[in-house]
């Protein structure tokens, strides 16, 4: 297992990190996602812990707040000291009929963190995540709550997740202003089906050093091994029940095919295919998986420890290239002669030609 520090922090996370959606199940949605028993857990969790995991993520609406539980009791079963785990937490989703029990309003924000470590049975959190985008709270509200609970010692580190590369800098920008706890992290969807994170996002990120948790590596299981395009909707697999997240079908056959015989060669599934390409991304911290079995998981820890040849990656990034989309295409199109004075500019070809 390998580890990185977690954004423009000190703190080492491990690139690969326990997701705990399929904890407990529920109803409706997450019952879908997967109901893992405390049991379960307890072996999902060592299982991690004997593979060099240290970062285990979750959150206040998983399965009602039955997520936070399992992970919490899990911890105590095994007597894993609490210094030797990251655990991750967010707020932002209902989890409650009052009108305040959603968002990201300081006042939210102070009751769901304090539920949170009881749910957990800790007196802290290693990192806690703004869930969602929200449209109403001012953002310094929010960033102000954050450094409270930052000073009162509950929250070490904190991130945002599914927010646009505008807001992400907006918050930097008073953060830095207002002397603010700023985010380390963004936690965000991407995947070798769903690369636009790469437009604009990545680049802020690589800028300012912010670290990148990848969740739904997998697409929502589109790139598991079990969807095909004669076989769009296999039978017990999450996705032939909840679609999501959107990705471009057509687009995603087609990088299943370059998948396959490269999975052949090295004698594993898509699916570790697919997580070790995520992981051969320098912008990535850490790869959010998430299991329903002890197989499933230890097919997708496997990812870790394969290395894809310089051919198999180049493969890969072409059949999965974005397309062309300005203004992407014309910076360097207005480059083209920015460092290198012999390289003739674009126009003068353009002319030439002509």
């Amino acid at each position: 297992m390998e580890y990185k520090t977690l954004g423009n922090t000190g703190l080492l996370v491990s690139t690969v990190c326990l997701g705990t959606m399929t904890f407990s199940g529920g109803e409706g949605f997450y019952k879908v996602i997967g109901s893992v028993d405390q049991a379960g857990a307890d072996e999902l969790i060592k299982a991690s812990l004997e593979a060099g995991i240290n970062f285990f993520d979750t959150a206040d609406v998983y399965s009602e707040g039955e997520s936070e539980k399992t992970l919490g009791r899990s911890l105590k079963n095994l007597k894993i000291s609490r210094e030797d785990v990251i655990i991750a937490t967010k707020v932002f989703s209902r989890v409650g009929p009052g009108r305040n029990d959603v968002g990201a309003s300081r006042g939210h924000i102070m009751d769901a963190v304090e539920a949170s470590l009881r749910r957990l049975q800790m007196d802290h959190i290693d990192l806690y995540q703004i869930h969602g985008n929200d449209s109403i709270t001012p953002v310094e509200e929010t960033l102000r709550a954050l450094d409270t609970l930052v000073q009162q010692g509950k929250v070490r580190y904190v991130g945002c997740s599914n927010w646009q590369a505008w807001k992400i800098e907006k918050a930097r920008g008073i953060s830095e202003f207002r002397n603010l706890v700023r985010f380390d992290t963004l936690q965000a969807y991407y995947s070798i089906a769903g690369r636009d994170l790469e437009r604009e996002i990545v680049p802020f990120l690589e800028a300012e050093k912010t670290g990148l948790l990848v969740w739904s590596p997998l697409a929502g299981g589109l790139l598991s091994g079990k969807f095909s395009r004669k076989n769009q909707k296999p039978e017990g697999a999450r996705r032939s029940e909840f679609d999501f997240p959107i990705v471009d079908k057509e687009r995603a056959w087609r990088i299943l095919d370059v998948i396959a015989p490269i999975a052949k060669a090295h004698g594993c599934s898509s699916a570790r295919v697919a997580l070790a390409w995520v992981l051969t991304k320098p912008f990535v911290t850490s790869v959010i998986i998430g299991a329903k079995s002890l197989d499933q998981f230890r097919d997708n820890i496997a990812a870790a420890d394969l290395k894809l040849t310089e051919d198999e990656i180049k493969q890969l990034d072409e059949v999965s290239a974005l397309p062309p989309e300005y203004p992407g295409w014309m910076v360097p199109f207005q480059n083209t002669n920015r460092l290198d004075p012999g390289v003739q500019p674009a126009w003068r070809s353009v002319r030439q030609a002509s």
